[in-house]
């Protein structure tokens, strides 16, 4: 028995210490410091929760620091090595490199050395909403023996660590520490269970030589574990501390390795709520320790087994088209609360306040990308607001797990509160997703609730009854276009009263009117396939009657552009002001084919014009003439300059219906350039990108901007 245990054992080992092996070369590649590469992770939707999650940005480019993976507001884990009593705690000492050969949405694979003959493959992992990883597989590939120390380290960074405790049992630091539900620009809704007081379990694979806590820096760090080799009372423990406010804690593990030889270590970073079991995060870290992984790379292979297998012409549009499904993928979250859907929140790292408030239309533009990953997932999100909608047909502003939130805001008109809804995409999101899953029940089920959305539109949102629409009186939320817009705003100032600065309530909308031609047809085209031959033609009559009154009123001969107008006459004018201010919403007149050739080709000629939107970076939302214009992203949700991805995606759409290719592929260009200018900087997706410059101090990694996806599956569809 012993030795049939013994053998089992050796088998186990072997297993756990395989290097990792992505299956399908087509997911792996090379990504340097300054390649265009997305490095934050969160956990497998299966595995995620939406309080209590924690997810990670990986940094293997900064050279002054060792490899470390941060958690928002939970500071940061690593590994610093010592070979042969070297101590190479910065990557910039690395004998190679560190260079990412495989990433997915809650994993990336490394591999460099250390030290020369010293290879690692190292293996970060976010395996559930309050557990992640680091696996190094360690060989020896020179010709002379090797002494290792390993010291992996939790630094928080902004604020102190309180040591609980050592296990003794489970082998690890337990620790205490405080996270805001403050943000930068958005808070946490202080009424949701979002942790503040949080636990650390800091726990490794082997049974530690030592342990310490320490006040300082990382070069402090260096100091104690390089130790003077001439000092009389020399010592190569770490201070065993056991409680008391620190700035970091480490484990201390010794390893030899002869030429040839490999070993397996790998360290966990736990983290939960106070007020949750610790034993219970425990015994999931030990189960961890000796987890066999590849069957979670596998998994991932298999997720991404379907995507289009683009034959890309350079390596940066690869992984530019990787990296937007791992952006989308990683904002998933699986049913809970009030929906039975999986759904999406804008960003889960960093958390930002208005992003957890659940799925709004204008961000399931994402789902356009998204479901050529997971069509299934894809169409899930979608009937999220399919199961909430109103017995009206309300599509609210958002939906999730907290059920339909609609806002209600008085009316000018009524004087009664009304509903908030969102920029209706909603049957052109699901007309796209239903071209890549083919899934007739989807497509009948989406037609029924966008006829009905597209009815309490035309109920409640043409509220004169003049044909063309007005937003809403939340209309600074509802129409997308938040703050610093030229038009909706009475005066450039920020922070004024949003009944009194928004005036989207009173003007007949471009940009509304617009998107309701293409909810038309966009049910026309459902209508179609789904063999309702009547409908589908009623629906197209209803968009080129709505063209056709669009072009009646809001097209500008004298600058051959189409504007928004006042509501009780139909002008140019509101109060004082010239509403003619050429914005990007003009060009959804293309996308909307509601726009004639003859105006298509004027629109082309001001599109293209570098001193208005034709930029480095992209289309501005605001002509580079007007007098509000500023290319400066120096907040979110700016409306006056700023660069957003998925309007332009638009007009690069409208571009394409129109046969305007080679201009189409010019604009992709500007907005691939966008991209990779910033993942090889920063390695984040951004809210918005500056039209002019790199600079950018918007909020990061936004799910929209896995529309890049969706953009490169055009350009090289044949």
């Amino acid at each position: 028995m012993k030795k049939i245990l013994a053998v089992c054992l050796i088998l186990l080992s072997n297993i756990f210490a395989q290097r990792l092996n992505v299956n399908d070369k087509y997911l792996t590649f090379e990504a340097s410091a300054n390649s265009p590469l997305f490095t934050t992770y969160t956990a497998a939707m299966e595995r995620s929760r939406l309080y209590g999650d924690k997810g990670y940005k990986m940094d293997y480019y900064s050279e002054c620091f060792p490899i470390n993976y941060t958690g928002d507001n939970a500071g940061k884990f690593y590994v610093v090595w010592k070979v042969n009593q070297v101590v190479i705690n910065k990557t910039e000492e690395f004998y190679v490199k560190p260079v990412v050969i495989s990433s997915f949405p809650d994993m990336a694979i490394i591999e460099y050395q250390p030290f020369q003959g010293v290879l690692v493959q190292e293996t970060f992992f976010v395996y559930s909403s309050t557990i992640a990883l680091v696996n190094l597989q360690i060989k020896n590939i020179s010709k002379v023996n090797y002494d290792l120390e390993l010291y992996p380290v939790l630094e928080l960074g902004n604020d102190s660590l309180q040591i609980k405790g050592y296990d003794e049992k489970y082998k690890g630091y337990i620790t205490n520490h405080y996270e805001t539900k403050k943000r930068l620009i958005s808070n946490l809704n202080p009424k949701f269970p979002y942790p503040t007081d949080c636990r650390d379990f800091l726990t490794a694979s082997f049974s530690p030589y030592s342990y310490g806590g320490y006040l300082g820096s990382l070069d402090h760090f260096y100091n104690i574990i390089k130790t003077d080799f001439y000092a009389e009372k020399r010592i190569d423990s770490l201070n065993l501390l056991k409680n008391g406010l620190v700035n970091f804690v480490s484990l201390h593990g010794k390893f030899k390795l002869k030429p040839g030889e490999e070993t397996n270590v790998r360290y966990i970073r736990g983290w939960q709520d106070q007020k949750e079991d610790l034993v219970k995060l425990q015994e999931e870290c030990e189960k961890l320790k000796t987890e066999p992984l590849q069957k979670y790379v596998d998994a991932n292979v298999k997720l991404f087994a379907n995507i289009p297998r683009i034959k890309f012409k350079t390596d940066e549009e690869k992984l530019v088209y990787l990296c937007s499904f791992n952006l989308a993928r990683g904002c998933m979250y699986p049913p809970a609360d009030s929906t039975k859907y999986n759904f999406y929140v804008f960003s889960r790292q960093p958390l930002w306040g208005w992003g957890h408030g659940h799925q709004v239309l204008h961000e399931s533009l994402s789902m356009l990308a998204y479901a050529y990953l997971d069509p299934q997932s894809a169409q899930g999100s979608q009937r999220v607001y399919i199961e909430q909608q109103g017995k009206d047909g309300l599509i609210a502003y958002r939906h999730g797990p907290r059920g339909l939130q609609d806002y209600p805001h008085k009316s000018n008109v009524t004087g009664k509160d009304m509903s908030t809804t969102s920029a209706p995409f909603f049957s052109w999101i699901n007309w796209e997703v239903y071209n890549v899953s083919k899934d007739k029940q989807f497509l009948l089920d989406a037609y029924n609730s966008g006829a009905r959305y597209v009815d309490w539109l035309i109920e409640n949102r043409d509220l004169d009854k003049d044909g063309t629409f007005e937003w809403g009186p939340y209309g600074i939320i509802e129409n997308v276009r938040d703050w610093y817009n030229a038009v909706f705003q009475v005066s450039a100032e920020r922070y004024l009263d949003v009944d009194k600065e928004d005036i989207s309530d009173e003007l007949e909308c471009a940009d509304l009117t617009f998107m309701v031609i293409k909810e038309m047809r966009s049910l026309a085209s459902i209508a179609n396939e789904l063999g309702k031959k009547n409908e589908a033609v009623e629906w197209k009559k209803k968009a080129d009657d709505l063209s056709k009154l669009v072009n009646e009123r809001m097209w500008d001969d004298s600058t051959q552009f189409y504007y928004s107008i006042n509501k009780k006459d139909h002008s140019f004018k509101f109060l004082t002001r010239d509403l003619r201010r050429e914005e990007i919403i003009g060009f959804l007149a293309l996308w909307a084919e509601a726009a004639p050739k003859n105006r298509a080709e004027k629109l082309i000629k001001k599109l293209t014009d570098p001193e208005k939107f034709w930029r480095k970076y992209g289309v501005p939302t605001l002509s580079a003439q007007d007098e509000w214009y500023s290319p400066y992203v120096d907040y979110c949700c700016k409306w006056n300059g700023p660069v957003w991805l998925l309007w332009d995606y638009m007009v690069y759409d409208g571009l394409k219906k129109y046969g305007y290719n080679k201009t189409a592929k010019e604009l992709a260009v500007k907005m691939m350039l966008a991209v990779t200018t910033q993942l090889s900087k920063n390695h984040n997706f951004w809210e918005s990108f500056s039209p002019d410059n790199e600079v950018l101090n918007s909020p990061t990694n936004y799910i929209w901007d896995s529309i890049m996806a969706k953009l490169l599956i055009e350009e090289y569809k044949k």
